[in-house]
């Protein structure tokens, strides 16, 4: 018989060595680098500086790569602070832009000071996830805040374990013109046990799982063996009282499947049964809303959910409150778990090593894999973290060499990913003129670049002249891709030869997605006749995209499809196609939304727009996510015509319809 999930609290939090030591630089004015491990308590410093900033009346702001957290650590300040101190800036979002400590995204705070809208007596500024400056798609924006920071303005960095920490922190140092303080803690709170785990062995150690692996390879039986599954897995945590349990799942559809499969065999499996009147308090927050079916209400009623980004966005929100209430006994999860604020467990499980990069399967980077590693074992509840990897014997000799070097490898270094928009580079051209080459230059590409190159030797051999010219490339590669992106916009007619802004650079000045592209459809006059229903489904068109396996089951009405043709020969053009190859950002217009965008804006719910899509997993929060994107896009679009007072306020207009439901909901 299963009994109900025991509660238990954790004894007082008592601050370890590290953060003691940056909060007090940060008390004498210092910035500061902080480098732990996940699950450490990096989150304890940045909370200490917004405390502090508030109780001295200065403002502070707080930045995350992703709404969700940022959403998450809005919640948490209104909850310490009181709601009327604390503001959220998201794009799609804005909740008392005024008050003195405001979260927001890491783009919001680059556009800000692009515009030198800086608040008023802001004492710092805390980076989350400050290594997410080599991300290839948006860490450029994390390089330009810190470079554009005035540096009287502290800045507090929090960081996953680097290799190149020195380097990184020296850059800062330098872009800062003040010294930033390291504060690295290389220790976990509580340490972490790997093992591997399959239905022939069991859990076991890695050396001792690679011993019984050689010896099962000798064997006859393999083709009468059965593929290890997640309950044989979770069924040997259960017996060892291993729980809660966050599952990583590299696919989507796995993530749902695994999790129902979980809900049919939780009786075999032991799973305890939660608190019933506790979830079903969560699930009433909910309640009214399409996002909690009769089956999901089934599953997480017995205490196994599910999460990844196509989820609904209440969904989600509901599924992260039972977690934190230890109302869940198993969480199937993807990668969006791993970046999720004070949310630990137990143990943590890998259905395997290899997710899509956005090119192919490849194995997870010792920083992927530490980042969600981390996420196992509660400081004050648990002696250790159990970490456990899911392998099957079939599998042994393509998996161990990828899980030897997850087991012995070190953290990858930092790398610049700096490559700056159409968006920033017209900026820069107006703001700096030709001092904009002092401000590229300060990136930490440029550093990196000027640090490991060397002049040749004086009398240099033909071979180390050789060198030297390419070393001065790369030493000038930098401003050289700046000024390929000025020369660009000038051949297009963006910018005057003289630097001055013609019509089409004034667009790109203001639009921020899809910079190009975008500008190219206002310019042609795409917009200008558009019923407001088919315009909002355009943008829609423009900056969503549905994930693999969903297809919209209606037929595209003859409107759609004309426009769509247009759309997609601008798309097709070499304008934009050499725009998206100097940025390294494809055009993605996928026509399917138009149609979604339509009923969106005609005031449909979000359930009509699944119910227009056929797929395999839910998609709702990959339809929310769209609608948010086209929200921004709208607002900028209004900015482009604010000489045009007709047209802006038809603009706004819309706006204010489709801003309404789940694109409002802070979760």
């Amino acid at each position: 018989m299963t009994t109900p999930v025991p509660s238990s609290d954790p004894p007082a939090f008592v601050p370890d060595a590290f953060q003691v030591t940056a909060i007090a630089a940060l008390e004498r004015g210092d910035s500061v680098l902080v480098s732990a491990p996940t699950g450490t308590g990096k989150t304890f410093v940045a909370d200490a500086i917004v405390a502090r900033a508030l109780a001295t009346n200065r403002s502070v702001i707080y930045t995350a790569p992703i709404k969700a957290l940022s959403n998450q650590k809005y919640r948490d300040y209104c909850r310490i602070h009181g709601s009327e101190n604390v503001g959220l800036v998201t794009g799609d979002l804005v909740i008392r832009r005024d008050a003195p400590c405001l979260v927001m995204t890491t783009e919001i705070l680059r556009n800000m000071l692009l515009q030198d809208d800086v608040p008023t007596g802001l004492l710092a500024v805390v980076l989350d996830e400050i290594h997410f400056l080599d991300d290839r798609e948006r860490g450029t924006t994390w390089e330009e805040v810190l470079m554009y920071l005035p540096p009287t303005i502290q800045i507090l960095g929090l960081s996953a374990t680097l290799s190149n920490l020195k380097d990184f922190a020296a850059w800062l140092t330098e872009v800062r013109g003040r010294k930033v303080q390291v504060v690295e803690e290389t220790r976990r709170a509580v340490p972490l046990r790997l093992r591997y785990g399959s239905r022939e062995t069991g859990l076991r150690e890695p050396v001792d799982f690679a011993r019984q692996m050689r010896r099962i390879g000798k064997g006859n039986s393999r083709g009468r063996r059965r593929n290890t599954t997640a309950m044989d897995v979770v069924a040997d945590l259960v017996a060892e009282d291993n729980l809660p349990i966050l599952y990583f799942v590299f696919s989507r559809r796995d993530t749902e499947a695994i999790a129902g499969r979980m809900e049919d065999a939780a009786d075999e499996l032991g799973l305890p049964i939660p608190d019933r009147a506790r979830v079903d308090a969560i699930l009433a927050e909910a309640d009214g809303t399409d996002a909690i079916t009769p089956p999901l209400a089934r599953l997480l009623r017995r205490g196994v959910g599910f999460h990844h980004a196509g989820a609904h966005v209440l969904l989600k929100a509901v599924v992260e409150r039972l977690y934190e209430a230890k109302l869940l006994s198993v969480l199937c999860t993807t990668s969006t778990f791993a970046l999720g604020v004070n949310m630990p467990a137990r143990t943590v499980v890998f259905d395997g090593v290899f997710k899509f990069d956005g090119r192919s399967m490849a194995p997870l980077t010792y920083r992927q894999f530490m980042q969600k590693a981390g996420r196992a074992g509660r400081r004050g509840l648990d002696e250790h973290g159990e970490v456990v990897i899911r392998v099957d014997p079939e599998d042994w000799p393509r998996l161990e060499p990828v899980l030897d070097r997850l087991r012995n490898g070190t953290p990858e270094p930092v790398r610049s990913t700096f490559n700056l928009s159409f968006h920033s580079v017209i900026n820069l051209v107006v703001r700096h003129g030709p001092r904009a080459r002092d401000v590229v230059e300060r990136s930490f590409l440029a550093w990196h670049l000027r640090r490991v190159i060397t002049p040749a030797p004086t009398g240099s051999t033909g071979r180390q002249k050789r060198s030297a010219a390419r070393a001065d490339r790369a030493r000038n590669a930098v401003w050289d891709a700046f000024q390929e992106k000025v020369q660009f916009l000038t051949d297009i007619g963006y910018l005057a030869e003289s630097g001055e802004l013609q019509a089409g650079g004034r667009v790109v000045a203001q639009i921020q997605i899809a910079e190009v592209f975008t500008s190219e459809l206002i310019l042609a006059g795409v917009f200008e006749d558009l019923e407001p229903d088919l315009l909002f489904g355009l943008l829609c068109a423009v900056v969503g995209h549905l994930p693999r396996g969903a297809q919209r089951t209606t037929r595209a009405s003859p409107a759609e499809r004309q426009i769509a043709r247009i759309v997609q020969g601008i798309a097709d053009s070499d304008v934009v196609v050499e725009a998206a190859r100097l940025t390294e950002q494809a055009v993605d217009f996928d026509a399917d939304w138009i149609g979604l965008g339509r009923l969106w804006a005609s005031g449909r719910p979000l359930s009509d727009l699944s119910d227009a899509l056929e797929s395999n997993t839910d998609v709702a929060g990959d339809l929310v996510n769209g609608l948010r994107r086209a929200k921004d896009l709208l607002g900028q679009l209004a900015d482009v015509y604010r000489e045009d007072a007709e047209r802006r306020t038809a603009l706004r207009g819309l706006l204010r319809r489709i801003d309404r439901d789940e694109v409002i909901v802070v979760a």
